[in-house]
């Protein structure tokens, strides 16, 4: 007989770091998801608004769902000093987007795992129409924090997640870890986080406003970056880390995977986590591709990547970066075009 146990030990033995179970159903916290939604916080993440009630109800995703599998598996690397990440003359990029991108790492296993459950099911890497973190809470793999990231109290928030829907019947009610009435309960007091994002992208705790957030405006925008939030961007070109950096879990318990599937996230030289910024803004199409074939910065593609960088070096302010932007300025992207401009004027005003 199929057990949550039997299940819990294929999991880990297919290289995930963190398994749970819960009955599937109404998700807690999906009022919060559509005020969120009602806010307009999601920005130009229009796929998010469609057909919400799936999100909240896994049944309406697969008839006759009876449990939810939450697998997670860290994405915390070896270290890169942080000088080189702080340096402005280099392009910082978020942890998770270091190695090769996490669908191509977790989906494999976590379909395996779902075909031996045997039964109707369907996997998903932040693919799907899942609330993957409400779940994980619900599963008892940690706590949704004033960031609004799933934190562990063990392993801190460098997690990917992946869910698996399945008719087989796991767990009771009881069995699953229950969410806490009380919001933020594992943050204490503690709003680091809050304080630390410097584009203010949280209105409220436990709320974020995506149109400010700095892993939205480099990786989900793509148009033109509003021109009041550039300055405060740093050198960040894909993704942020700042409200996870800051939080206690991470600092104290954020360790590298010993899974052999966490290896494929380790950067292999710093240019991977901080590349250089004149090295981005010379990049045409052929070249970017060949750079980052494999990796999550394939989302923003070429003009994405190039616009942000663009962000960067007005941030850094040295005449070392006007050649290539000037270069840039006939440049076949407008988006591209115009950030470049920014950067110039930026440069030259001081």
């Amino acid at each position: 007989m199929l057990t949550a146990d039997l299940v819990r030990e294929k999991a880990l033995e297919l290289g995930f770091d963190l398994v749970g179970f819960a009955p599937a159903g109404p998700v807690s916290g999906a009022e919060r998801f559509l005020n969120w939604l009602a806010a307009g916080h999601h920005g130009q993440m229009a796929y998010l608004a469609n057909a919400p009630e799936r999100r909240i109800d896994p049944t309406q995703v697969l008839p006759g769902a009876r449990s939810v599998i939450i697998v997670g598996l860290s994405y915390e690397t070896l270290a890169v000093p942080e000088v080189v990440l702080r340096d402005p003359s280099r392009g910082r990029i978020a942890r998770y987007a270091w190695g090769a991108d996490y669908h191509d790492v977790m989906t494999p296993p976590l379909r395996a795992l779902g075909e031996w459950i045997a039964r109707e099911s369907r996997a998903y890497v932040d693919t799907g129409p899942v609330l993957e973190r409400a779940w994980a809470e619900r599963c008892g793999l940690g706590f949704i924090g004033r960031n609004t990231c799933l934190i562990h109290r063990r392993k801190g928030s460098y997690l990917f997640l992946g869910a698996v829907l399945t008719s087989a019947e796991l767990c009771e009610a009881q069995d699953t870890a229950p969410v806490s009435a009380q919001p933020f309960s594992g943050c204490g007091r503690c709003v680091r986080c809050l304080v630390a994002c410097p584009t203010s992208a949280f209105p409220a705790p436990g709320v974020l406003d995506a149109r400010r957030c700095i892993s939205y405006l480099t990786i989900e925008l793509k148009g033109s970056i509003p021109e009041a939030l550039r300055p405060l961007m740093g050198n960040w070109v894909f993704g942020c880390d700042i409200c996870q950096d800051v939080c206690p879990y991470v600092r104290r318990y954020s360790r590298p995977s010993p899974s052999p599937l966490a290896k494929a996230f380790y950067p292999m030289d710093v240019d991977r986590a901080a590349p250089k910024l004149v090295d981005l803004l010379s990049l045409d199409r052929s070249a970017f591709n060949r750079r980052f074939k494999g990796t999550p910065l394939m989302r923003a593609k070429r003009r994405g990547l190039v616009r942000n960088a663009c962000v960067a070096a007005g941030n850094w302010g040295s005449e070392q970066a006007l050649p290539a932007l000037k270069r840039l300025l006939d440049d076949e992207e407008a988006v591209v075009r115009e950030h470049a401009a920014w950067a110039i004027r930026s440069i030259e005003q001081g």
